[in-house]
């Protein structure tokens, strides 16, 4: 994020910051690639509106939107994911994120979302907590539920996924988020706070984000370690307590150590594969095999350093080469819509991709797969009862 601008936005709060986060931050941070949308043939047209599209992440619940509102900014709204044929979006609770980051090496001594936390009006006990940044996240993301009138479910259990898809299946034109956690900073160094985020309706929880912390290394970290006991401790308590673990921004180690000790599916939310752009935030095809041996899923991002280019052709190139390596039934989408970088399209475009994984090959099961065949299959296995 961008600290000067941020801390401009913190000051101007009283006077609307909602409005000017909206228009300045977003209109900078989240953008699409400037790439021309692909002319969509008919057979996908026709595919695409028979499935069920889960994407497992974005982190839209960050900035102050209205999502029940169409908006010209950002990926991801409740309109645009109808319209895209998504069923489930994984929104995810990013709480600290370091000044001037980057892929490469983040120290752990700053703090951006203090600032936004202040431009938008958080309540004060965010200010200074983690946690309580998560719960506010989810908070926002029930009232969005509350006042859809039925168009926006919060699926926290295996039950609501029934009920949810039951509906669907009259009525195309509703959707459903899956709450998830950016990196374990929300636990404020606390293990036991894993309950409380359950109980707030988390069922994904990343390990690390861009900085190392007290249970694992960063990708993008300064040491780049891996799990430390704290940080088995957690993965225990997680699995334990039917949550999935992520290993989305996880050092090479730290991977390695949670496939090691693993008893349930492992997931990378939204990741790259390092066999088609070589980067420290991409996996490398040794993991992805592991992630697949878990039962788990490999989630490939839609941004540049993800796939390797800046249209849904480069996405769909990524997504057969991690076919490949793990099988498609461990491959589905993690485009990190709204998560400060560029994307070819936000959601309601999907179908782009959809054409595109046509265009490579692959077979209408196997694009049903990747677009969200095997993301439901995971929830309806892993979700607690």
């Amino acid at each position: 994020m961008v600290a000067g601008l941020l801390a401009v936005l913190a000051r101007l709060a009283p006077v609307g910051g909602r409005r000017i986060v909206e228009a300045r931050v977003e209109r900078r941070l989240n953008v699409l690639t400037g790439a021309p949308a692909r002319r969509v043939s008919e057979r996908a047209r026709e595919l695409h509106a028979t499935l069920r599209v889960v994407d497992l992440h974005a982190d839209s619940l960050l900035y102050g939107r209205d999502l029940l509102r169409r908006s010209a900014v950002g990926h991801v709204d409740v309109p645009r994911l109808i319209a895209g044929g998504v069923a489930i979006q994984a929104l995810s609770a990013c709480v600290r994120v370091p000044r001037r980051l980057n892929v490469e090496r983040n120290e752990d001594t700053t703090d951006d979302v203090i600032l936004l936390a202040l431009a938008l009006g958080w309540p004060p006990r965010t200010w200074s907590s983690n946690l309580a940044r998560a719960l506010h996240l989810a908070a926002r993301a029930q009232a969005f539920a509350d006042r859809s009138g039925g168009r926006f479910t919060i699926v926290d259990s295996a039950t609501a996924l029934s009920g949810y898809l039951a509906r669907r299946e009259t009525d195309p034109a509703i959707t459903a988020g899956l709450l998830t956690i950016e990196g374990a900073a929300a636990l404020d160094g606390d293990l036991a706070n894993v309950d409380r985020l359950a109980d707030a309706g988390f069922r994904l929880f990343g390990i690390t984000h861009m900085v190392d912390n007290a249970f694992g290394g960063s990708a993008s970290g300064a040491m780049k370690g891996g799990l430390t006991e704290a940080g088995r401790d957690l993965v225990t308590r997680l699995e334990d307590r039917g949550l999935l673990v992520d290993i989305a921004h996880a050092s090479p180690a730290t991977v390695s150590d949670v496939l090691a000790i693993a008893r349930r599916p492992v997931v990378a939310s939204h990741t790259g594969l390092a066999g088609v752009v070589p980067s420290p935030r991409n996996l490398g095809d040794d993991h992805v095999a592991g992630i697949a041996a878990t039962g788990g899923l490999v989630g490939v991002g839609f941004w540049p350093v993800a796939c390797g280019g800046t249209d849904a052709a480069a996405i769909a190139r990524s997504i057969v080469h991690a076919v490949r390596v793990a099988g498609v039934e461990h491959v589905a989408l993690g485009s990190d819509f709204d998560g400060a970088v560029p994307t070819p399209f936000d959601a309601s475009g999907l179908v782009q991709l959809t054409d595109a994984l046509l265009a490579e090959g692959l077979t209408d099961d196997e694009v049903r797969a990747v677009m969200g065949a095997n993301a439901f299959r995971l929830f309806e296995q892993a979700l607690p009862a």
